[in-house]
């Protein structure tokens, strides 16, 4: 611009726009409306140099391969010893689709139909987890509460991938999101854990360590953020040995193989927050 007084005439009125912009939402901005105002975070910008994807874009992405369906990809699972023999080896236990004054309910809850110990004790979590969970939603009285349940499977060369998701609205508590992960080897029948897939992969324990650390650190650096903003968020525990690789059993291998390592703070906590590593 060849008049520098015009520049710095504009450059003190965008200033001025700023101040007041801010000066209006601090005090006019009613505090309820906070919960609905989206703000920009680090997680939600891709790094340029990495191009990896955002924790928005993964949880998005996690969110969407729900789709209560079995992938078998090319495997032929005619020899493993079923349940029920009429059925797939994972198939949806009952569906309930309803509506009325007291629940709303849109319930996918699978079985994995297996025998051997290993397949029974998953289904027992998922009885204890989610369907004594909707049977108390469907015996509710109270106030309306609204339950979702889906799930996932897949088969990667002889693993059994199974991921389910459930979200929960009790009254005046905050959404409930929860996921429950079982990985189970086809060929020997026994439960595989996450380091083993790790040395499968070739993905070194301590990297992975290093990426779930910066992953959770910065998770709880936008979070107290927005706690000094007015917000109430969920707040992680960065000393908690559930970031521990030898203590993480949430995983979700999905159809080309690519690996979720999932924290789902809601399986023990009213909230709907969640960290998630994927390597693709």
């Amino acid at each position: 611009m060849k008049n520098p007084k015009i520049l710095y005439i504009l450059i003190g009125a965008l200033c001025f726009l700023a101040i007041i912009a801010g000066i209006y939402a601090q005090f006019f901005v009613k505090d309820e409306d906070k919960n609905n105002v989206i703000i920009p975070t680090g997680n939600q910008t891709p790094t340029e140099e990495t191009g990896e994807k955002t924790q928005e874009e993964i949880k998005s992405q996690f969110t969407s391969l729900f789709t209560n369906v079995l992938n078998t990809g090319n495997y032929d699972a005619s020899s493993i010893s079923k349940i029920d023999a009429s059925k797939d080896i994972v198939y949806s236990a009952y569906d309930i689709i309803e509506n009325n004054d007291n629940y709303e309910v849109n319930i996918h809850l699978p079985v994995i139909n297996i025998s051997g110990e290993v397949p029974v004790g998953f289904n027992n979590i998922t009885q204890t987890v989610f369907a004594d969970k909707a049977s108390e939603v469907l015996s509710n009285k109270g106030e309306k509460i609204i339950y979702q349940v889906n799930y996932v499977a897949y088969i990667n060369g002889d693993i059994l991938s199974l991921a389910i998701n459930s979200t929960l609205k009790e009254g005046s508590n905050p959404q409930r999101i929860m996921v429950q992960t079982y990985n189970y080897n086809l060929a020997t029948g026994e439960e595989i854990q996450l380091v083993d897939i790790l040395s499968q992969r070739n993905l070194v324990q301590s990297e992975v360590q290093n990426k779930i650390t910066d992953t959770v650190t910065k998770a709880k650096e936008e979070a107290e953020i927005l706690v000094q903003s007015g917000y109430s968020v969920y707040s992680r525990d960065l000393n908690s040995d559930i970031y521990k690789l030898e203590n993480i059993s949430n995983y979700l291998l999905g159809a080309n193989g690519e690996l979720y390592i999932i924290f789902a703070y809601g399986n023990q906590n009213h909230t709907s927050e969640m960290d998630i590593i994927l390597y693709e």
